[in-house]
């Protein structure tokens, strides 16, 4: 039931001859992302963290595509998003690899989990969700910008209501709370497709923020230790009357990557396969800015311009 009214992208666009960076792919609605591009025709990346079930996913999208005229490729790429040293190496291997990408899609995250920190000591929600993605786009970008018509594609959530930009306590060193950091770290993810798209304007590179849905996928994995035992249970078995598929989640997704007639729309925030009004907060273009040079300090991009940066650079 919970797809009866679920949108579907409708767009026939091929994307022969394309490169599809897809972060957290071997699983949910990144798999099935990554299964619609390259019947497409893309040449789509899979880049997880586990790279041995990445390369099981990778397997089993192979299978699928064999029935399918004109399918693109599948290949598979490790990235810990909670590790800026493998964000770094991921990076350096996919411009060695790929001399055009044309579409980024931030989908991996993880979500509502008890309180714990990334390699580099950030909260772990914040950390993952929106500072591992800020600093792999940012590498990708000279390139982004040179395979230009090309887009990016972040994944946020409804939870980002939920969220508010502390920069005096952005890392929750005080009062930490589980639905608090999920929901700033997915508000973060609009803030920065939203300052990103202000960049890069005139640039080709256009940026769109989105909420799929609510959906049965294992995001909903640490659920257990963060509130109480059996609630994933109920999440991933009662909730199923209620929750999309992750075929059906990946439809917006999917429309913010190929659909024709939003070609020229950046920075704005969808869900549902149409534009939709994230909060008042998600607007504030003041946070969006403060964020972006938050971020950069953060991952220590200080002294090199993503925006600007010719393709073959490296940041200091």
């Amino acid at each position: 039931m919970g797809g009866l009214f679920s949108s579907r992208c409708r767009s026939k666009a091929r994307l022969d001859g394309k490169t599809a960076i897809i972060t957290g792919a071997n699983t949910g609605i990144g798999k099935e992302t990554a299964m619609d591009l390259a019947r497409r025709g893309a040449t789509v990346v899979l880049a997880c963290r586990d790279e041995q079930k990445a390369e099981a996913a990778a397997t089993e999208l192979r299978k699928r595509l064999q029935s399918y005229q004109g399918a693109g490729e599948v290949r598979v790429q490790r990235l810990d998003l909670s590790s800026l040293t493998s964000v770094r190496d991921c990076a350096r291997r996919l411009l060695e690899q790929h001399p055009n990408i044309h579409l980024l899609i931030n989908n991996a995250g993880v979500m509502a989990c008890p309180h714990s920190l990334t390699e580099d000591g950030f909260e772990m929600q914040l950390g993952v969700n929106h500072l591992g993605h800020f600093l792999f786009t940012c590498l990708l970008l000279p390139r982004l910008r040179a395979s230009a018509p090309a887009r990016i594609v972040v994944v946020s959530s409804l939870a980002h209501r939920n969220g508010s930009i502390n920069f005096d306590d952005l890392m929750w060193e005080k009062s930490y709370s589980a639905v608090g950091a999920y929901g700033r770290s997915k508000l973060a993810n609009i803030l920065f497709a939203k300052e990103l798209a202000k960049r890069l304007e005139g640039s080709g590179v256009t940026t769109y923020s989105l909420h799929p849905g609510v959906i049965a996928t294992e995001l909903g994995r640490h659920l257990d230790d963060s509130f109480f035992p059996g609630l994933s249970w109920i999440f991933g078995k009662l909730g199923r009357l209620y929750l999309k598929s992750p075929k059906q989640g990946a439809q917006t997704t999917i429309y913010c990557a190929v659909e024709e007639s939003i070609s020229n729309e950046s920075g704005l925030y969808y869900s549902g396969c149409k534009k939709a009004t994230p909060t008042r907060r998600a607007r504030n273009v003041e946070s969006a800015r403060r964020l972006w040079e938050e971020s950069l300090r953060l991952v220590r991009l200080n002294d090199w311009d993503p925006c600007t940066a010719p393709d073959g650079s490296q940041p200091l």
